[in-house]
Formats: C-alpha cells, structure tokens, sequence
C-alpha cells in the first residue's frame, strides 16, 4: 500500500473515531455495555481523544487500533473495514465510497 493511502486511511479512521458513529458503525461487546453508562461515556471520550499511537500498536499506520486503561481495567479497541453491504470486507479503506467503518470497543479480556 502507498504511504499516500495509507495516510488518508489514518485521516479517515481519526475522524470516524472522533465522530463516533458518522461515517461507520460503533460496536461495545456486552462486558462494555454491562458497565454503568458513565464508564460507557468515559470510555467512548478515551477513544475519541486517544492518540498514543505506536509502532507496536499502529504498525501499518492507520491508527486503527488501541488499547488504555479505565478504571483498572484494559480497553481495547479496534477498526475494521467493510464493504458497503456489510457482508465483506473492503477492497480499499482509503475510499470512503466503498468503505464502511466499524469500530469495536471491548475489554481486552473480550479480545
């Protein structure tokens, strides 16, 4: 892959991440959603907001990944790349057009 495209398919995970749930779909595994809706709130702003991006959690540079700790506990989350029906996977993340984002949060005991 370029570096160019791998370069806007950053830009384009940033903003998906920043703006949960515009431009993609947002998932929370059940050890997520059990947690009282405040920890889902502080959790959700962690992800937003993360940016301690590394060679040993973003090797690809896509910034697709990452994990912190909230309240103890390890979080985990993950962007994945489908193609607009949902049903494969995409044949090209740097295009929004055929591209639909879903990011995954869960405990890293989920994973």
């Amino acid at each position: 892959m370029t570096n160019e495209k791998t370069e806007r398919i950053a830009r384009l995970n940033d903003l998906f991440r920043k703006g949960i749930g515009v431009g993609g779909k947002m998932l929370q595994t059940s050890g997520i959603a059990a947690m009282p809706i405040t920890d889902q709130a502080a959790i959700r702003d962690k992800v937003e907001r993360f940016n301690a991006f590394t060679e040993d959690n973003d090797p690809h540079n896509e910034h697709d990944f990452g994990s912190f700790e909230h309240n103890g506990v390890k979080i985990f989350w993950k962007i994945d790349y489908y193609d607009p029906t949902l049903s494969m996977g995409s044949e090209d993340p740097s295009d929004p057009k055929q591209t639909v984002r879903v990011l995954t949060v869960m405990l890293a005991s989920e994973y």
